[in-house]
């Protein structure tokens, strides 16, 4: 089996970018989230994006870089999170915001990857969610219809990669990255560690190679904490 693996970011995106596309970006907060691959789409400066992703990353980081650098047009999302720019440009009128209650985003994106174009769930009936579309009645009970969501490219993060470009993720950066790797016309992982094919353990895989088009291994990641809160440390009685 031929190698999926290229030498950097840049070279992975080769060919994949272009203005006016959809990018699904994994990560919740700044965890788990493909830092290399989002630096790279700000320095090819790639414009009039949308971006599918939990949230929007910081001001200084993560998906933050292509906000402050005016290449996102809209972003469907369910938290606005820490950014103060993401609100900024939102209430001015300067981004568009399709906004999705949490469970729905990730039943969309999993629904598109698995082909399924549209659902019903009771997320969000009577309320401002539900405007505009199809409510239905079940059993007596009322559903809201939901659209499956796919991307030009997935962009996603993940601990460990083989050659062949199966991916296991650690813990909870284990969040939006199985589902978006499969929902992208092309998708291209970073990974921390880049192992021989056949050395990962064929049960614990989280994303098979098959959805996975180019990886490389990072050179370092940042790993910042969005927000870090700590109480004193108890006195320990001896």
């Amino acid at each position: 089996m031929a190698s999926k693996t290229v030498d950097g970011a840049r070279e992975a995106l080769s060919g994949a970018l272009f203005d006016g596309m959809t990018i699904m970006a994994g990560g919740f907060g700044l965890c788990g989230i493909p830092e290399h691959l989002i630096a790279a789409i700000r320095d090819a400066g790639t414009r009039d994006l949308t971006v599918i992703s939990n949230n929007c990353g910081v001001d200084d980081f993560g998906l933050g870089l292509l906000l402050a650098g005016g290449q996102i047009r809209k972003m469907i999302s369910s938290y606005v999170g820490e950014n103060k720019l993401f609100a900024e440009l939102y209430l001015s009128g300067k981004l568009e915001l399709e906004f999705n209650p949490q469970g729905t985003l990730a039943e969309r994106i999993r629904a598109g990857g698995a082909g399924i174009p549209a659902f019903f769930t009771k997320t969000g009936v009577g309320t401002l969610v539900a405007e505009g579309k199809e409510v239905r009645d079940f059993d007596g009970e009322l559903y809201v219809m939901e659209r499956g969501l796919t991307a030009d490219l997935a962009i996603v993060k993940a601990y460990q990669g083989d050659h062949a470009g199966n991916l296991v993720y650690r813990r909870t950066a284990r969040n939006f990255n199985p589902m978006m790797a499969t929902a992208g016309k092309v998708t291209i992982a970073e990974v921390e560690e880049l192992v021989v094919t056949g050395q990962l353990d064929k049960d614990n895989i989280h994303t098979p190679g098959i959805y996975v088009d180019r990886l490389f291994k990072g050179a370092t990641f940042e790993k910042r904490i969005e927000q870090r809160t700590t109480r004193p440390a108890e006195a320990v009685s001896r």
